[in-house]
């Protein structure tokens, strides 16, 4: 089961992303990668971490009050679990985390690749009607749903907006904000103007919140 995981291929091409904070504005180039087509689930991570879950009705919800450090554990050990090669590794004096980019097992999106996705090939804030494709605060009756019964956007992938935040791979400012990550997408939770394609937050890799979960991408690898 976890060697068919389902993944979206996603073309090469580039974004443009900023950062309101520091109204700083840079161009990304993407490589071909892989997405899965939802959030992680709270079946697949009870079936990955050997953990029993709570209630199968909540089987299809996605999981939250997920770190960046345990998503990125859960990364390597779907990789293991899958026969396939683990992403992340620590420096010697474990302070650092280390991505092989041409690992094929599973790992977090960059922020870039997050936003070339979500809006996949659109242009506006969002890729389509949020009441359409999104659950946030005004239709969500405040709790998370189920993946995929909202619209997908162009390329297939089903709750790139509202439901949960979603961890990225990106430190977001060590200057300012040290070992800060990213997240991404908006929430059940948030207000309209919190769901849309180039809305970021940030916070510590230990941070984890009921509307936080996060989404699966493998490299494509050359040959």
């Amino acid at each position: 089961m976890l060697i068919n995981y389902p993944m979206v291929p996603i073309p090469a091409g580039e974004i443009e992303l900023r950062d309101d904070r520091t109204n700083r504005k840079w161009k990304s180039d993407i490589k071909p990668f892989l997405l899965a087509p939802h959030a992680v689930t709270m079946e697949l991570y009870c079936a990955v971490t050997e953990k029993s879950q709570i209630s199968v009705e909540d089987n299809q919800k996605p999981v939250v009050n997920i770190s960046w450090n345990e998503a990125i554990y859960i990364c390597n050990l779907l990789s293991r679990q899958a026969g396939l090669k683990e992403c992340y590794s620590f420096s010697e004096d474990s302070e650092a985390v280390i991505c092989d980019w041409e690992s094929d097992g599973y790992r977090l999106p960059t922020e870039a690749e997050w936003q070339y996705a979500c809006k996949a090939n659109t242009t506006g804030y969002r890729y389509g009607d949020i009441a359409n494709i999104a659950w946030y605060n005004q239709n969500s009756n405040g709790q998370v749903h189920e993946v995929g019964k909202k619209e997908p956007n162009g390329w297939g992938l089903f709750d790139m907006l509202g439901n949960v935040w979603e961890w990225c791979w990106d430190v977001y400012d060590p200057a300012v904000y040290g070992t800060y990550r990213i997240f991404r997408g908006g929430s059940w939770a948030e207000e309209a103007r919190g769901c849309g394609a180039t809305c970021r937050r940030r916070s510590h890799p230990s941070f984890c919140i009921e509307d936080l979960g996060f989404r699966l991408a493998r490299s494509v690898l050359n040959g």
